[in-house]
């Protein structure tokens, strides 16, 4: 279903019997998401109008040793998200300026590499560190693996 083919087949039949939600119960959203928001799309719906029900990673994969346990799990998540589909409501999006300004709380190595990061992209960087030197718990070792260089 989640290919062009089936996107045709699951619009076909929610035209058929007048459906405005659609449930799919496959594998990850993150991969085939917006296969199924362009379905509702190309039919006028709203793409909030999608519950996705991962059957993959939250019951075969949890059940791989357990068949019967795997298919309650699943029935109950599909269930649970035809429930959920029955008052789902359209999402406005709204799109707001933003200011280009971050303020970083912590001097060590996430600290900095975000801080880095955000420069990078154009933002300016406020950061923040309660101790006199930056480094966090970096700054408490000596050496570093596997260069071996100071940590600082």
């Amino acid at each position: 279903m989640c290919t062009q083919g089936g996107a045709e087949f699951i619009k076909e039949k929610m035209i058929e019997s007048n459906a405005n939600r659609l449930v799919m119960a496959s594998c990850t959203p993150i991969t085939h998401e917006p296969v199924f928001k362009s379905v509702l799309e190309s039919m006028g719906l709203d793409p909030s109008y999608l519950e996705f029900v991962n059957i993959r990673e939250h019951s075969s994969f949890v059940h791989r040793q357990d068949k019967i346990g795997a298919q309650r799990t699943a029935e109950d998540l599909i269930r649970s998200g035809v429930a959920r589909a029955s008052v789902l409501e359209k999402i406005l999006i709204k799109e707001v300026d933003i200011t280009k300004k971050a303020l970083i709380i912590g001097g060590g190595v996430a600290g900095l590499t975000a801080g880095i990061d955000l420069a990078e992209e154009g933002f300016e960087v406020h950061l923040v560190e309660k101790n006199p030197t930056t480094g966090g718990k970096m700054a408490m070792l000596d050496r570093t693996f596997p260069t071996d260089d100071c940590s600082i």
